[in-house]
């Protein structure tokens, strides 16, 4: 028995050594008349062999706008069949992917396309409060009066156009239906052609995960990375083609694109899309009429979907698995799932964004012990161990940071190398920040973060960019963020507001400010004016003192 925490994942299965294109095509080949996506909200069905059709016009569309290997297409848009197609359309073309939170505002926004050196975007017109037509053009004031494709912005040097959704967008704009229609002007063998000179270690997607420096970083994945993580999460979930998985979560994230997509996709498996953005009712009302087999979800959604007062009229028996991922869940929400959801061999799994994204997860058969208190044992071709701050592997049962290293860890965050040399050190190995230990049999637990990430309904939230923006409100003298445990959301935001001397602004009013400015689950539940923090002898601000007294203040 090995006595150090550290573990090497099973290698019964060979990874996938093939792009995401050929893989996609080697599906279609076996199941071209099998159900491949059904996008319940827009009234959509594909099986197989018409999403490949659909896939296929729109990669010689894409080629048609001028877009070469390893150019970078951004993706703005809440669920639906475009972002599948897109997703499926850009890697067979070897264009980078660049998943934008549909959440963001303006400021966001900016920087993502800029950071990323995005050639192109696609965008819906509009979600939720969001106007996205608005910000974009807010942005790009020129797109309105230029042809699409020769978009000139000065913010924004590499940007040449954006395609949108609607049926019928503003001027300047290149409508979906006029971008597929652009197909007709590359020849299929052309884009034969492309899709065979791709290397499956070359980079196809950039998600931006938010960093301690207050800027987010883009963890850039390969083919290699995000195909073969979705195709052992889809192992260790036993899918067949004769799977169907109703997927809630956002496709942006890794958990919908590569976990759902990538995952179903590899296997053959039905992926259902209930509605645009998650809804306790409509992924009920999936999952019966479907009669799905897998669900995917983070606690709160499932505490939704148990909690919803109609729950009871949905035959939900035919539910076998699942993923619950995203925050820690209650031992009574995991017993609720497998006992009235039917989801006995739900799993729970692990990972970060820069690990494609899952490195640890629990196996169908684990207790509802280790189900609850463990985060799983080390993924299949995948290495974990856990450190100390010298960098030794610390004894079995011992706290320490987890680290990760195999064929999931990203090629690096786009355009910064210092942030990627930070992370991933010389002998390969991507550390977590997460403090965690490891029990005789491999399971993980992980008991705390050595960041100061606060993780709110599955969403990650770094405190440091959250200072950084509220910093510059002209009334902020000084601002500290934490987080606070929450039975709903796993965590909440308090932010510690410092003012300058004779301002007066109020809760609300900060509130507003940040409401219109930064994507909605950043906001603060609560803030807190102060006149002074909470210090060292130092001078260091103690956060966990401001944490012990939000908590006792606020619960």
């Amino acid at each position: 028995m090995n006595h150090l925490s550290y573990t090497q994942g099973r290698q019964d299965k060979d990874l996938l050594d093939m792009t995401i294109g050929a893989a996609f095509d080697a599906t279609v080949a076996r199941f071209a008349a099998r159900e491949a996506l059904v996008v319940r909200h827009q009234g959509l069905r594909y099986s197989w062999q018409q999403l490949f059709d659909e896939v296929e016009r729109l990669a010689r569309a894409l080629l048609a706008l001028g877009l070469e290997r390893g150019d970078r297409l951004g993706i703005w848009a809440p669920n639906c069949a475009q972002w599948c197609i897109t997703q499926f359309a850009s890697a067979k073309i070897g264009v980078i992917l660049v998943n934008i939170n549909p959440a963001y505002r303006s400021n966001e926004l900016a920087y993502a396309l800029s950071q990323s050196g995005c050639r192109w975007v696609i965008c819906a017109d509009a979600f939720k409060t969001s106007d996205y037509h608005a910000m974009l053009l807010e942005l790009a004031p020129g797109l309105a009066a230029c042809t699409p494709g020769e978009l000139a912005c000065e913010h924004l040097p590499e940007l040449r156009g954006v395609v949108s959704l609607a049926s019928e967008p503003p001027e300047g704009f290149l409508a979906w239906q006029a971008l597929l229609a652009r197909a007709e002007e590359v020849s299929p063998a052309t884009l034969a052609a492309r899709q065979a000179s791709l290397r499956c270690d070359e980079p196809i997607n950039i998600q931006y995960t938010s960093g301690t420096t207050g800027f987010p970083k883009g963890a850039t994945l390969s083919h290699h990375n995000i195909l073969n993580n979705g195709y052992l999460v889809g192992e260790s979930l036993g899918l067949t083609e004769h799977d169907r998985l109703v997927v809630p979560v956002p496709l942006y994230h890794c958990f919908g694109m590569v976990m759902a997509n990538l995952g179903c996709m590899t296997h053959g498996a039905t992926l259902i899309y209930p509605g645009d953005a998650f809804d306790p009712l409509t992924t009920l009302s999936a999952v019966a009429e479907e009669r799905a087999t897998a669900l995917y979800g983070v606690p709160t959604m499932f505490i939704a979907e148990l909690d919803h007062p109609l729950r009871h009229t949905f035959d939900l028996s035919s539910l076998r698995t699942g993923i619950m991922a995203g925050a820690n869940c209650p031992i009574e929400v995991m017993r609720r799932v497998i006992d009235e959801m039917h989801m006995s061999e739900v799993q729970i799994a692990y990972g970060m964004t820069e690990t494609s994204p899952v490195s640890l997860q629990t196996g169908p058969d684990d207790d509802l012990e280790l189900r609850v208190t463990t985060v799983g044992r080390t993924q299949p071709h995948l290495q974990s161990k856990i450190i100390d701050s010298a960098g030794n592997c610390v004894p079995r049962g011992q706290v320490g940071e987890l680290c990760t290293r195999g064929y999931s860890v990203m090629l690096g965050y786009w355009n910064n190398p210092q942030a990627s040399a930070e992370s991933i050190d010389a002998e390969g190995w991507m550390h977590t920040g997460d403090l965690a230990s490891m029990d005789e049999q491999g399971y993980v637990r992980i008991v705390g973060r050595s960041k100061d990430m606060i993780i709110r309904g599955g969403e990650n939230i770094y405190p440091r960019e959250l200072e950084e923006f509220f910093s510059t409100h002209p009334a902020v003298a000084d601002v500290q963020v934490i987080g606070i445990p929450c039975s709903r959301y796993g965590e909440e935001i308090v932010a510690w507001i410092r003012l300058h001397p004779g301002e007066g602004v109020d809760e609300a009013q900060l509130r507003d400010w940040a409401k219109a400015r930064i994507a909605h689950f950043k906001v603060p539940r609560y803030f807190r004016f102060v006149e002074q923090f909470p210090m060292t002898v130092t001078g260091k601000v103690q956060k966990f003192r401001m944490r012990e007294i939000s908590i006792e203040e606020l619960q």
